[in-house]
């Protein structure tokens, strides 16, 4: 298994286990999603306020993961006013219960600290409140 950062060549593909991530996560809308997820993550990729981090077995990706960067006015929680919004965790099924959602969460966490986030938000599926509530964040020690 090797991690990477997602890079331009491969966002089609990071796109697809978006949308699949969504479907499992139980999204029945009819829609096109794939032009605005490729409009978002192009735009957002080249201003650094979005990271992936991927996993790959051979050259197939397996694993992704997501960080988005937001600023909002400091408070006492978060004295930067910097937020990492976490997303697009997806593991492909046959590979699950390896570890390698873990060491994504960690490489974008990363990231987040990087940045000079003084949080990050979760909005976990069924399935990552397992992965989450393992993976103890706390606010100050981003």
């Amino acid at each position: 298994m090797t991690y990477q950062k997602l890079t331009e060549d491969k966002i089609d593909i990071f796109i697809q286990m978006r949308i699949n991530q969504l479907r499992e996560e139980g999204a029945t809308e009819d829609i096109d999603l794939a032009p605005a997820l490729k409009d978002y993550y192009a735009r957002h990729m080249a201003d650094g306020t979005f990271v992936s981090w991927i996993a790959l077995d051979g050259d197939k990706i397996v694993g992704t993961s997501g960080m988005s960067f937001v600023e909002k006015p400091p408070y006492f929680g978060c004295p930067s006013g910097k937020m990492g919004l976490l997303s697009s965790m997806f593991t492909d099924p046959a590979y699950r219960r390896k570890g390698i959602a873990k060491e994504l969460l960690s490489r974008v966490v990363e990231e987040a600290r990087a940045y000079g986030c003084g949080t990050v938000q979760i909005t976990a599926s069924d399935m990552g409140v397992l992965l989450y509530t393992s993976f103890v964040i706390h606010p100050l020690a981003l």
